[in-house]
């Protein structure tokens, strides 16, 4: 059972001038560590939604944890089961909308990105991550399994590219940076080692390693993940206004 803040955002809060009353929806939600942040503000109306329910069985657990501590401030919570690509919202409905490490596992990103275009209100922020190409690239070239995995991804995107894919649907990019910079080589080297392999003694102390950083957050990882992000940060995120 999770305690306390044991989640790592891959997007940076601080950056989405969030305000009471504001509608967040987190698509691609995974297991909720977006979701659950968002409920942290006050008065917010916050969804999370995922195209796999068992994600959404996660989150719902996490989410009843974090209500009995009583640290969730939000006016409201829902979760759904929906496809990014065909959003059943109207026009203008959100003032956030987060899409963290999602946009690489669909085939018609192109529809996905007008959708969250879409249901964002004029002058709101869109908060997108994906790999970053170059760390996201050597995983491919060390695993057929990982460049194959079912539900995996199926592209790598070039931010450039990316940036122009947002803009061309209404958006205007305003600024980017990386995140993760642990994570990238332990990826390399599962890729490298087997990623089904269980008795391999260096990922499991890397595991041990990220599990360990995650529980406590000393402040040496914090900074040499900080100082890192730049150069090895395994996530790139995108913040656009919707015009």
């Amino acid at each position: 059972m999770p305690t306390g803040r044991l989640s790592v955002l891959t997007i940076d809060f601080d950056k989405l001038s969030i305000r009471p009353g504001d509608r967040i929806l987190d698509i691609g939600c995974g297991e909720g560590r977006h979701t659950i942040e968002a409920c942290r503000k006050d008065d917010t109306c916050c969804i999370g939604a995922d195209f796999i329910f068992d994600n959404l069985i996660e989150t719902r657990k996490k989410l009843e944890f974090h209500q009995e501590l009583n640290d969730l401030f939000c006016r409201t919570i829902d979760l759904s089961c929906m496809d990014v690509t065909r959003l059943p919202f109207k026009d203008n409905s959100f003032d956030i909308v987060i899409c963290s490490e999602v946009l690489e596992h669909i085939l018609d990103d192109r529809k996905a990105v007008s959708e969250l275009i879409r249901i964002l209100k004029p002058g709101k922020t869109l908060a997108v991550s994906i790999p970053r190409f170059w760390p996201e690239k050597i995983c491919w070239c060390l695993s057929r399994e990982y460049a194959n995995a079912p539900m995996g991804h199926i592209r790598i995107y070039k931010k450039n590219r990316l940036i122009k894919t947002i803009e061309s649907s209404g958006a205007v990019f305003h600024f980017y940076h990386h995140a993760h910079s642990l994570h990238a080589p332990f990826w390399w080297l599962k890729c490298l080692k087997g990623l089904d392999r269980k008795n391999s003694i260096s990922v499991n102390l890397y595991h041990r390693l990220l599990v360990w950083d995650l529980m406590n957050h000393p402040p040496l990882t914090r900074f040499i993940d900080r100082l890192f992000n730049p150069i090895l940060g395994k996530s790139l995120v995108l913040y656009f206004k919707k015009s």
